[in-house]
């Protein structure tokens, strides 16, 4: 049996939206990217929410949103950030929670000069290094299935999620 809630979590450029969005169609669940859900109950990019009214009420609204879709169930997609909220740490954990790795180089070719991730404007190499560095610990401590992002495709990567949920949970 299939758990009903799968988290998906990594860096920025890790592809957690396309690798939960393939899963979740894999395994006949829904699909929620927490950003995503944002931006639409707010009617503006996660930028514009960071510039309007910073970074603490963008984790509150992240909070709120992370905590509903949990609640929900699916495959959930969680900001990079996210986890470094002790309540989402707190509701992910004893789920089966999938860390997406991938190395700098990789996240920085992916994303580029993405101006939708407010925390990466400027120096991105730099901003990765030190967002890495936070997040790493927390990753590794709630992962319950680690994968290799920069050396698998997203087919491959959701082929060796599945057959670990299903030796998991049968």
């Amino acid at each position: 049996m299939i758990p009903s809630t799968i988290v998906v979590l990594g860096a920025p450029g890790a592809g957690k939206s396309t690798v939960g969005r393939l899963l979740a169609s894999s395994l006949g669940l829904s699909f929620t990217d927490v950003d995503a859900r944002i931006e639409a109950e707010q009617g503006k990019p996660i930028r514009e929410i960071f510039a309007d009214s910073g970074e603490a009420h963008f984790r509150e609204l992240e909070r709120e949103a992370t905590l509903a879709c949990l609640a929900e169930g699916g495959v959930i997609s969680l900001g990079g950030g996210a986890v470094m909220t002790p309540a989402i740490r707190e509701a992910v954990s004893g789920l089966d929670v999938v860390w997406l790795q991938v190395s700098i180089a990789q996240a920085t070719r992916r994303i580029g000069m993405n101006q939708a991730r407010p925390l990466l404007l400027g120096n991105l190499r730099a901003q990765l290094i030190q967002l890495l560095a936070e997040r790493t610990p927390v990753y590794a401590e709630l992962a319950t299935i680690v994968v290799d992002s920069d050396h698998n495709t997203p087919r491959q990567i959701v082929d060796h999620i599945v057959s670990h949920v299903w030796g998991a949970h049968t």
